[in-house]
């Protein structure tokens, strides 16, 4: 129930959203972060981003005393036959008919055929916490797929394309997904609204409604579409909710109608309509301006007005400025590499070893891994110098270190490059001998160090720190400390997993869970600032190399400057 009562949708990317609520599996909007790397090598097309609004109706109902939890999951088949995932949708409970306000958002090639597959899955009720991005497929049950191809979507009239969904193999008739594709509005103008409601209508009998607000954007086309809900309030008639931050993209302009409705929520699904009204952005921030609410009113043969009004107790105009306004202007990103000398890699002199150095030249998984994420974070890093350290080895002088510098050098830490990086590593197999145990703290606290002394110094830097490691973690708590340490720092911890070990302790780190880190002595983590990369899943191609390294990076780097207020350094007041 918890995940459904989450708010879906909006322009802030800082917010946490869980199964039920905004899934924030991919569909969340482009990643102009992977997007200019590729535009960089001049891979360039006659192209145009689009977002694909998706419903659904009559599906199985697999469930037994309730209804299915449906998502949407959206796939393009790659040309060697596999499916590369887009994005998910966000899970609507117990719904055979949901409408879906995740949005998935695509880029258009005019020039060639892409083909689209959609998977509708029920998602168990166990799951209903976590993050959509964290669910493995293969654990929920299968509703159905449908297909088709881009441009049979754009070039109908009204843009909106239904399919007929099948059991994967063309059989059977399993309900209908309807796909609307619409252009994305490049505009960085967004809307900060916080609404409250007075006097509403009780729809329970034992207790109070339990309000929350849907807001949808009447389209050109004609019908709703859905682009925001609240989080629900339990239990009150007088609500307040969270501020909700729309973008120029959803709301199209400030004198575009919006239908705000609000409902009772009841976890069968059924959820009550309390009241409705339309208002325009306009006549929201009028209401706002003159401190006055309106009434909602119940939809019939005569329409009938309400006691209960809803009112705009804050309005603010924003600028949400993307990634790539900030890397442009020329504020900084600095990569910082550490890497794991522990014996759990098995030793080096072995060809069953990850640290094993081939003579014949073949990369071992640390080589492999240094020179296909070097590419990408050597690309994005102003001077190509990486502070790069090791650690749970045992170094020339005897001792054990978990952070010792991987050229050798007593002082510096740097390295040049790509290779440079290559060259300390291959020198330190010969120099250091592996031992353990494997503790992550001394190199984040490294990291931290360098990334506080920047802020100190009021220095436009952003630090990311790659840690690669066989993924045996030998003190949690101890990482766990050192990571919410760092979250207030402008520093993102990129955990690349090398070999076949179980990762699980990795997955912990990377707070996709829907919960934030917690120190021994209570303090939560500000936001979440790790990323885990298995690499066997980048080389089984089941994600992208620098889609999977740059998945994260850009709303982990924006959730730190908006909740700073730092601008762009083009604009002013830019560092503050």
């Amino acid at each position: 129930v918890k995940g459904g009562q989450q708010a879906v949708g909006g322009g802030d990317i800082t917010r946490t959203q869980l199964v039920g609520g905004g899934g924030d599996g991919g569909g969340g909007g482009p990643n102009d972060a992977v997007d200019y790397f590729f535009r960089a090598k001049g891979a360039y097309g006659l192209s145009t981003p689009i977002e694909l609004c998706l419903s659904a109706s009559k599906l199985r109902d697999l469930d037994i005393i309730s209804k299915s939890d449906p998502m949407a999951v959206v796939f393009t088949k790659r040309r060697d036959g596999k499916l590369e995932e887009l994005g998910r949708t966000e899970v609507v409970m117990n719904d055979l008919n949901p409408t879906w306000i995740q949005k998935i958002n695509i880029t258009y090639q005019f020039e060639i055929v892409q083909p689209l597959i959609f998977h509708v899955y029920d998602v168990d009720s166990k799951y209903h916490n976590l993050s959509t991005k964290t669910l493995k497929l293969h654990d929920q049950d299968f509703l159905g797929e449908a297909s088709c191809v881009v441009s049979e979507i754009v070039t109908k009239q009204n843009r909106s394309l239904s399919l007929n969904i099948h059991n994967g193999r063309g059989r059977g008739n399993l309900g209908t997904l309807t796909v609307r594709a619409e252009e994305t509005v490049a505009s960085k103008n967004a809307v900060e609204m916080t609404f409250r409601c007075s006097d509403l209508e009780n729809k329970d009998l034992f207790s109070k409604s339990d309000p929350f607000l849907r807001i949808s954007r009447i389209a050109e086309t004609g019908g709703f579409i859905p682009i925001y809900k609240t989080e629900v309030v339990n239990n009150n008639l007088n609500p307040a909710w969270k501020p909700v931050c729309l973008t120029m993209q959803q709301f199209a302009s400030k004198d575009n109608p919006l239908v705000i409705e609000c409902f009772d929520f009841d976890d069968s699904g059924r959820h009550q309509l309390i009241g409705k009204l339309q208002k325009s952005v306009a006549e929201l921030e009028t209401l706002y301006q003159t401190k006055t609410g309106a009434n909602f009113s119940f939809p019939g043969r005569r329409e009938k007005v309400l006691k209960g009004k809803i009112f705009v107790d804050g309005f603010v105009e924003k600028q949400l400025y993307t990634f790539l306004d900030y890397v442009s202007s020329g504020f900084e990103l600095n990569f910082m590499v550490a890497v794991d000398f522990t014996a759990s890699n098995g030793n080096p002199t072995s060809p069953d070893s990850l640290h094993y150095i081939d003579p014949l030249g073949r990369l071992n998984s640390y080589q492999q891994a240094i020179m296909e994420v070097g590419e990408v974070i050597q690309f994005y890093d102003s001077d190509r110098k990486f502070p790069a350290w090791g650690f749970g080895g045992r170094t020339p002088n005897g001792s054990i270190s978990h952070c010792f510098n991987l050229n050798g050098s007593p002082s510096d830490f740097e390295v040049v490059g790509v290779e440079g990086i290559m060259s300390a590593y291959t020198s330190a197999l010969h120099n250091v001998t592996l031992h353990g145990p494997t503790l992550f703290g001394q190199v984040i606290n490294k990291a931290a160090d360098i990334a506080s002394h920047s802020v100190f110094a009021q220095q436009p830097k952003y630090y990311v720190l790659l840690i690669i490691t066989d993924g045996v973690v030998s003190n949690l708590q101890e990482t766990m400390d050192a990571l919410v340490k760092a979250s207030d720092l402008p520093l993102s911890i990129l955990i690349v997993g090398v070999g076949n070990a179980d990762f699980k302790q990795m997955e912990i780190l990377d707070a996709d869970y829907g919960r934030r880190l917690e120190s021994s002595t209570g303090k939560i983590a500000t936001r979440d600032i790790v990323q885990f990369v298995p690499m066997r899943e980048v080389h089984s191609g089941q994600i992208p190399v620098v889609q999977a390294l740059l998945e994260e990076l850009p709303s982990q780097f924006l959730t730190y400057v908006r909740s700073r207020d730092i601008k762009p350094l083009n604009v002013s007041q830019a560092y503050a």
